[in-house]
């Protein structure tokens, strides 16, 4: 299943907007989020399997890097694989605790077992929320 993810924080303008494919169509908010998870940890961990064979850089991709103001040779020194089942856990509970939002075509889902009717254009937007901290006298 093909869907269009928006990802936002609060009190940052830009929304990142990604295409985004599913192995299945979730049937319930919670397979949304496992079907998600699932698929950025095995694309993290793609990536720290990958193996750099060549040590150098083009003019273009350090003038594409310098845009985004950090130019390097890609390598990771954090090998380590995600593991996918805490990866599961840890954003069902962040749902749980608020950390983040999800809104399915402009409407809220606040409940992990909301049946969900997902089509190829329905837009899935997950807003992180921004805890203020600090003290007050």
């Amino acid at each position: 299943m093909q869907l269009t993810l928006q990802l936002k924080r609060l009190g940052k303008k830009k929304v990142k907007k990604i295409p985004f494919t599913l192995a299945e169509t979730p049937q319930t908010l919670e397979d949304l989020l496992i079907g998600c998870v699932k698929n950025q940890v095995e694309a993290f961990n793609k990536k720290r399997l990958e193996i750099n064979v060549i040590g150098f850089l083009s003019p273009s991709e350090i003038q594409n890097q310098a845009q985004s103001g950090k130019v390097d040779f890609g390598e990771l020194a954090n090998k380590n694989l995600a593991n996918e089942q805490e990866a599961i856990d840890n954003v069902l509970i962040a749902f749980k605790d608020g950390l983040f939002l999800v809104f399915i075509d402009d409407e809220e889902v606040t409940d992990l077992q909301t049946p969900l009717q997902l089509t190829s254009e329905s837009v899935v937007a997950f807003i992180r929320m921004t805890f203020l901290v600090g003290t007050y006298w």
